[in-house]
């Protein structure tokens, strides 16, 4: 079993905290915190399937995104509650038995250790389907080295090409600086897509970029930078859902994408030669936004 370090450098903050005793900058503790475990329809079709996605959202994140959308589960005082790696194995299986298309694990950076251990017990008790980390994109590669052979699919964001906008908006003036090799390291561990006979994605990483208002230019560098890195080695999925949240101290931010916005991103996204996935109107509102109440984690004796 891999464990906690005695000074926690997990994540781009290198808080250096001692989590078996204290909580990080993150807000994580020594166990496993987790808000809900769902059949997730609202993923990329190649990963949502029919049945839908496996999700397991965790409690706690790196980031500070004054836009989070996952608000309730993402601050030093979350939602959620405690979870061993028992019980979060037996989650994994409740979902497979359930028709998964894969284990879909959101923001989980600050339990990578965890994870892996849970990943060994239920791959020992008959797990199958693939495994998807589901990032920020503000990720140490060091951390992410250790999941290679645990994960099959990488889904990062690219949330910013500026350091500006990143320090403003998700208190991380360094967010490229640990995203770009972060990237890096997931295209190494799964090489270029690979699908099914279903057309399900089995391997590969999927580079999502939500679009924010005003920030048109910083997209416009977002894709051309994907596509000179990694071009057809990633699918992009470029993301139009933001929804305003009490953004009163952000007012430039109090509003959706434009159909006009989004479109001429679309058309530097084909332009470039880009493979991946768009997004229609309807998936901007809350409605795509699930009850963080615990429901669906399962319980086992420790």
């Amino acid at each position: 079993m891999t464990s906690l370090p005695e000074s926690c450098h997990l994540c781009p903050r290198a808080c250096g905290a001692d989590r078996r005793r204290t909580r990080g900058a993150c807000g994580a503790g020594a166990e496993i915190e987790a808000a809900r475990a769902s059949l997730h329809l609202w993923e990329e079709p190649v990963i949502s399937g029919e049945k839908g996605s496996g999700t397991v959202f965790f409690s706690h994140c790196s980031l500070g995104c004054v836009f989070c959308q996952n608000r309730a589960i993402s601050r030093r005082e979350a939602a959620g509650r405690p979870i061993s790696p028992e019980s979060l194995a037996a989650t994994f299986l409740s979902l497979e038995k359930k028709g998964a298309s894969n284990i879909n694990l959101v923001t989980g950076a600050h339990y990578v250790p965890q994870i892996i251990h849970s990943l060994d017990i239920a791959r020992a008790e008959g797990l199958t389907i693939p495994v998807v980390y589901n990032s920020s994109g503000y990720e140490c590669a060091e951390t992410l080295h250790m999941l290679e052979g645990y994960v099959d699919i990488y889904l990062p964001d690219y949330k910013y090409y500026s350091s500006y906008y990143a320090a403003l908006y998700s208190h991380a003036e360094d967010y490229r600086d640990f995203a770009v090799p972060a990237i890096d390291e997931m295209v190494r561990q799964t090489g270029a897509p690979q699908f099914d006979e279903h057309g399900m994605l089995t391997r590969g990483t999927v580079v999502r970029h939500l679009m924010l208002p005003g920030l048109a230019g910083d997209t416009s560098q977002v894709l051309r930078d994907i596509a000179a890195r990694w071009g057809s080695r990633v699918l992009v999925s470029l993301m139009r859902q933001y929804t305003p949240f009490d953004m009163g101290a952000y007012p430039e931010l109090d509003r959706t994408i434009t159909a006009a916005e989004y479109e001429t991103a679309c058309e530097e996204f084909r332009e470039l030669g880009l493979g991946g996935f768009f997004q229609q109107d309807g998936s901007i509102g809350e409605s795509f936004i699930p009850a963080f109440d615990g429901s669906g984690l399962e319980e086992t004796e420790k």
